[in-house]
């Protein structure tokens, strides 16, 4: 409805304003009276439950079904070759006709022997064993240096009382092998 200007010409200026703001006015009023939301307290983070440490996984049935351990082989030598920062060591000693397999991290094995695994060949070489490590001497000729070589992806390197290191067969240890024969 439009209002009549007549009409509010004969109301004084101040009744003019109050009637033309009424309806702001009474929204203004309605919202005073609407309650504030209730104030909630800030949440207490709960403590989360401690979980227990997981058990390692057992050890597959089949060694070669293992996670290959992470790291590459490269030369540092003519008929030396290292894997995963030194972890396992290939070294050719032309003089005495011996490739020594070392393993220097392994200084905690509780005795002296280490078991190579390939995919055809199992043995275990008695080592020699010191505060750095263990090493054995391995005759350039013999069949094991050929096993590890060609083993079907990798081989294993286990020394008591440390984990088993699953090493890829790639071409360094057949260059180390090659280098002493």
């Amino acid at each position: 409805m439009k209002a009549n200007p007549r009409r509010l010409a004969a109301v004084p200026s101040f009744s003019r304003k109050l009637v033309a703001g009424a309806p702001l006015t009474a929204l203004a009023v309605l919202a005073a009276c609407v309650p504030a939301p209730p104030q909630v307290p800030p949440s207490v983070p709960r403590p989360s439950p401690t979980q227990q440490p997981q058990p390692p996984a057992p050890p597959p049935a089949n060694w070669q079904d293992a996670p290959q351990t992470p790291g590459d082989w490269w030369m540092t030598g003519p008929g030396t070759a290292a894997f995963a920062d030194g972890l396992v060591t290939l070294r050719c000693n032309r003089q005495a006709g011996t490739v020594t397999l070392a393993l220097p991290r392994a200084g905690g094995a509780s005795s002296p022997a280490l078991v190579v695994r390939t995919s055809d060949t199992a043995r275990t070489l008695p080592a020699s064993a010191s505060a750095t490590g263990l090493s054995v001497d391995i005759p350039a000729r013999d069949p094991l240096l050929d096993a590890m070589a060609f083993s079907k992806g990798r081989f294993a390197l286990e020394a008591p009382g440390t984990a088993t290191l699953y090493v890829p067969s790639w071409t360094e240890v057949t260059r180390v092998v090659q280098d002493c024969r």
